[in-house]
């Protein structure tokens, strides 16, 4: 059965917003509440045009716009079918564990990297430590339902908690410094975007040169010392930053 048809659908013609957009908001919607679960398989556009008294280039349109960013995808011999929906992070100081776990994203880890290197010149800047001295670098894949949705790569003062593979595989960085008894409050941080190596497109499931989500950020414990330094890439049809803007009286 079609889930689209147990959705109140609709859509105003005397309104300015285009037909196809008003449709896409509300699948959007539907996907983002979790009305449309992940693994739903969208009915006929022609039945979904006919029912809502649209052209069908119209809802081809508005199923187009939600592949387009990464909601929808179209699979052949299988139609269209709903995926997991993107994860909007807040520009707090918070772990992409406790914010896919707070979207319901059924959050794991796979440890590729658990060791102590030399710091590089850039790493003993953020650290406010002194060059080749040892730091912990760990680096993670963290998914969500299976799928691939970020490389992190930390550098940690060496000491500063116990980096245990296990634990690192089963709960989020901050939460183990927490548990240390370190309390974060603060952390300066950059976002960008790039295209994707050939290494990066092989571990998060992208094509080579795709864009990728990329953030550097420095965090500070309340004695203002630098307890992490990570350099993280997503992937941008799953993951986003939201932003809220203030106007300056």
């Amino acid at each position: 059965m079609d889930p689209t048809v147990q959705l109140e659908l609709s859509v105003d013609r005397s309104s300015p917003v285009p037909l196809y957009f008003q449709l896409s908001q509300q699948l959007e919607a539907a996907i983002e509440h979790g009305t449309l679960t992940p693994g739903s398989l969208l009915g006929n556009e022609i039945e979904l045009a006919a029912r809502l008294g649209l052209s069908r280039p119209t809802v081809r349109q508005a199923i187009q716009s939600l592949v387009d960013k990464g909601l929808l995808v179209r699979r052949r011999g299988v139609g269209t079918q709903v995926v997991h929906s993107q994860v909007k992070r807040p520009l707090e100081l918070s772990s992409l564990y406790d914010d896919l776990e707070a979207a319901g994203q059924r959050p794991a880890t796979k440890v590729l990297v658990n060791t102590l290197v030399p710091a590089s010149a850039e790493v003993a800047a953020a650290l406010n430590v002194a060059e080749d001295s040892d730091v912990h670098r760990v680096e993670r894949l963290r998914l969500a339902h299976g799928e691939p949705m970020a490389y992190l790569c930390n550098f940690l003062p060496p000491g500063l908690i116990d980096l245990d593979t296990g634990q690192l595989e089963t709960t989020g960085l901050y939460r183990l410094m927490r548990a240390a008894g370190i309390t974060l409050h603060s952390a300066r941080q950059s976002i960008g975007a790039r295209a994707a190596t050939t290494e990066e497109a092989e571990r998060l499931a992208e094509e080579a040169g795709a864009p990728l989500l990329t953030m550097q950020r420095v965090t500070f414990d309340d004695t203002g010392r630098a307890v992490e330094y990570g350099t993280h890439t997503y992937r941008p049809t799953r993951y986003s930053f939201e932003f809220q803007l203030l106007v300056r009286s």
